[in-house]
């Protein structure tokens, strides 16, 4: 996959370019499937180390259960944000599979390389997200 140019402007990232930004993406989808099986186990408490007997902070002292419905809400809030998280890195995964990788879908100029370093996923660049 070699550089395509118009006008003397680079409209696509070079294939060692690509590779690079896949290795960045692999390596944030295998922490963020980490901290998914994480925050999943701690709802569903199969990690055994549940503190509901021990932990002060997390006793509910009303009687009426708020405090860890709240606790349980947050894990909650935190899995789908992962999850969703995860789908965009895929996502991200498919355009640079499909060449269309860090093209701003707005402009259809490219991404910044560092703003794709610092969010792999973005579609947008910051002038076309602000």
């Amino acid at each position: 996959m070699g550089l395509l140019k118009q006008e003397g402007t680079k409209t696509r990232y070079s294939y060692d370019e690509l590779r690079e930004f896949k290795d960045l993406i692999l390596k944030k989808l295998k922490k963020a499937k980490e901290d998914l099986l994480f925050y999943k186990n701690s709802l569903s408490h199969r990690d055994g180390n549940g503190t509901d007997d021990t932990s002060p902070v997390h006793k509910d002292l009303s009687g009426d259960g708020g405090s860890e419905s709240l606790s349980k809400e947050e894990t909650t809030k935190i899995v789908l944000r992962l999850e969703k998280y995860i789908k965009n890195l895929n996502d991200s995964l498919v355009r640079i599979e499909n060449g269309s990788y860090g093209i701003c879908r707005e402009t259809g100029l490219l991404i910044p390389k560092e703003r794709l370093r610092a969010v792999p996923h973005a579609t947008l660049s910051v002038e076309s997200k602000n």
